[in-house]
């Protein structure tokens, strides 16, 4: 199976940069291209869910991991070559315990992403040699050089 250049940066940068402002910005460009497929609107708002955790905003992060379970609720776990159902597990642990934060605050915490196919993950591999990390990392929504080459490249 090919997998969309755009879905392989977003692996790299949220499982080798853990750059979830990036996984947005790649993943919200495959979205658009893909009619809002709602499989791919899922994964973008774990990214988004886990961006505002890690920035202090509880509350938006659980809207973002709540509905991003909902949205991939009906796909295989084995969808995109990804264990999407270990995501979608961790990402419902993550929503549930974020609803009780206030009662139970805890440490920001990290998800990854499985990879099952060979084929992806040897793609990811490939993509990270000339994927450059974004240092240091934004935490706050900007639009930087990257997204407007991205932009240039898709006219």
């Amino acid at each position: 199976m090919s997998y969309e250049p755009l879905y392989v940066a977003y692996l790299v940068y949220f499982n080798r940069d853990r750059d979830f402002f990036e996984c947005h910005e790649v993943l919200e460009e495959l979205w658009l291209q893909r009619n809002r497929d709602p499989l791919y609107k899922g994964l973008l708002q774990v990214a988004v869910g886990l961006f505002h955790f890690r920035n202090g905003n509880a509350s938006g992060a659980h809207k973002m991991l709540t509905s991003a379970v909902e949205r991939l609720g009906p796909y295989p776990a084995d969808s995109l070559g990804i264990d999407l159902g270990k995501l979608r597990e961790e990402a419902a642990s993550y929503a549930k315990a974020l609803e009780l934060y206030d009662e139970g605050p805890f440490s920001y915490y990290d998800l990854t992403i499985i990879i099952r196919d060979p084929e992806l993950r040897s793609a990811a591999r490939r993509a990270a040699a000339d994927i450059r990390p974004n240092i240091p990392m934004r935490l706050a929504p900007q639009r930087g050089a990257k997204h407007d080459e991205r932009k240039l490249k898709n006219t």
